[in-house]
């Protein structure tokens, strides 16, 4: 295994305590590829690229791990929540699991998670494949700040039902699909038999702000980077309006875009070739 001091090569004084990822591994037979590691976006989780994660292992032929960042899933919860911190546990992540020159691939948050892992330490990354999230600073969608709101009446509705969630759900958000991806978070507490979400939504709030910008004053990633966005999606038009200081960023890069997508590319159009 390679020792941990080769992956942590940020100063010590940017290091931050990294948290164990919680992951799923789909490995259809032993391969000398470099391995495909996902992480998810904001309020997502492993679990919700199962099915994607099992198909590309087979077509591939190689090894992909699903991954749950700090503060979701079934990873641990911590006040700090910056892209800093997760590429740091995914580095840790790639140490402890001997995982070598693997592919990143990330969507939104996660995008900007894998992003900023192969600015930072580009040895250790072969590719990079980054779904409707761009390389800038952007100010989230007010969709997020109105899910943290929702989940928190939720929580003090102390719901015994998920369909009672949902009621409440919808009068924060009209799209079911959206309702029922948010609702993946929500667990039954077995003493009390109430649903309680698993995700520490107001660390998560209070880190909007964070989560919309990005690393600044960085050398460029060389390696081959793959940029997916959903044509209808608002994160699309920094691609177009901010594409010189994309391409200096990634200066091996190609966009490809799904038409009639929106931010969530991958559930909505996973059978579509960009």
């Amino acid at each position: 295994m390679l020792s941990r001091s080769k992956y942590i090569l940020q100063p010590a004084k940017r290091f931050y305590s990294s948290v164990p990822l919680s992951f799923n591994k789909y490995s259809v037979k032993p391969s000398s590829e470099p391995p495909v590691l996902i992480c998810h976006g904001l309020f997502g989780s492993k679990q919700n690229w199962s099915s994607l994660a099992k198909a590309m292992s087979n077509r591939l032929s190689r090894t992909v791990y699903t991954i749950d960042l700090r503060n979701h899933g079934d990873s641990p919860h911590t006040n700090i929540h910056t892209y800093e911190t997760m590429s740091n546990d995914l580095v840790e992540f790639m140490a402890e699991h001997d995982i070598q020159k693997p592919v990143l691939l990330g969507h939104s948050m996660g995008g900007k998670t894998v992003m900023t892992t192969a600015l930072q330490h580009p040895a250790l990354v072969s590719k990079l494949i980054v779904i409707d999230m761009p390389p800038v600073a952007m100010r989230l969608s007010a969709d997020f700040a109105r899910y943290v709101d929702a989940m928190r009446a939720i929580d003090q509705a102390n719901p015994k039902r998920q369909s009672e969630a949902d009621k409440i759900l919808a009068q924060y958000e009209s799209d079911i699909g959206v309702r029922m991806f948010l609702l993946t978070n929500l667990k039954r507490d077995a003493a009390t038999g109430e649903f309680r979400f698993r995700v520490p939504y107001e660390t998560l709030g209070r880190s909007l702000q964070t989560i919309g910008g990005f690393i600044e004053k960085t050398a460029p990633f060389e390696q081959p980077t793959l940029f997916i966005a959903g044509g209808s999606s608002p994160y699309y038009k920094p691609f177009q309006n901010q594409k010189k200081e994309i391409d200096a960023l990634f200066p091996n890069s190609d966009l490809q875009v799904v038409e009639g997508a929106g931010h969530w590319v991958h559930a909505e159009k996973p059978d579509i070739k960009p």
